[in-house]
């Protein structure tokens, strides 16, 4: 029988297990703790990494003979490979540093060579060593053949560039009218006469001042006729440059 006023339980005994259970969970995890455990998780992978590249090494070292001259076959290739694609990028660098270079040699060609055919068709103004001839003529005995037999002269020494009086002499020159009233190329031009000559001043001043030449024959018709040297001469006056009706070029 229980005793009056109510009876008391007696506390439940656990087993050694579940005391061994309770002690372990939940786990109490110090920062001590802590840190050892993330410490020893980096020198775990340390060492996992180490090994396997201590496997790759020992996979080279315990590799068949073939497998690795084939291995060294395959660095050489890609190598040259490698070698065959920069001597290509080289050769192209080259060959377009040559072709500009080639394009820039021809460009300043054609503008010399256009300059040059602008002067001689007097579409350009020129300058050089040369000549002035001034033909005085106060009796009007200078006729118009006269002035074309001095153009020739001229030509003949090597003059590259004349002008009469403001108007430029060209290959299709030509003279008209009488003495007095002389036209050139359809423009009138009066005494005295003034010829800027371009060329070589050794040559043209004595083709002028040959026995029987152009000084001479002009002195004969009571006609004054000076020569000058220069270091510079100016030929500046121009013609319009003419497309022509029917000639085309054949360059394709």
């Amino acid at each position: 029988m229980s005793e009056q006023g109510g009876t008391d339980k007696e506390p439940r005994r656990l087993t050694g297990r579940q005391r061994l259970a309770a002690g372990l969970w939940p786990p109490r995890v110090t920062r001590a703790q802590l840190i050892v455990a993330v410490l020893l998780f980096g020198l775990g992978l340390g060492l996992a990494i180490q090994v396997r590249s201590n496997n790759d090494d020992s996979a080279l070292r315990g590799a068949r003979q073939e497998d690795l001259v084939r291995i060294l076959d395959e660095l050489d290739d890609r190598t040259q490979r490698l070698e065959d694609e920069k001597q290509s990028l080289d050769d192209q660098r080259t060959e377009l540093e040559t072709s500009s270079d080639q394009a820039e040699e021809a460009r300043k060609q054609t503008r010399e060579k256009e300059q040059q055919l602008g002067i001689l068709a007097g579409t350009v103004a020129a300058e050089g060593p040369g000549i002035t001839l001034t033909v005085a003529d106060s009796g009007d005995t200078v006729e118009p053949d006269m002035l074309l037999d001095t153009i020739q002269e001229l030509r003949a020494a090597g003059a590259e560039a004349i002008q009469i009086n403001g108007v430029r002499v060209v290959a299709n020159t030509f003279f008209s009218g009488t003495g007095g009233d002389i036209q050139v190329d359809g423009k009138q031009v009066t005494a005295p006469y003034r010829f800027k000559v371009i060329g070589k001043p050794q040559d043209l001043e004595p083709a002028l001042n040959i026995p029987g030449g152009v000084v001479q024959t002009l002195e004969k018709e009571q006609a004054t006729a000076t020569v000058a040297r220069a270091e510079k001469i100016i030929v500046n006056a121009l013609r319009p440059a003419e497309r022509p009706d029917y000639a085309r070029s054949s360059a394709q």
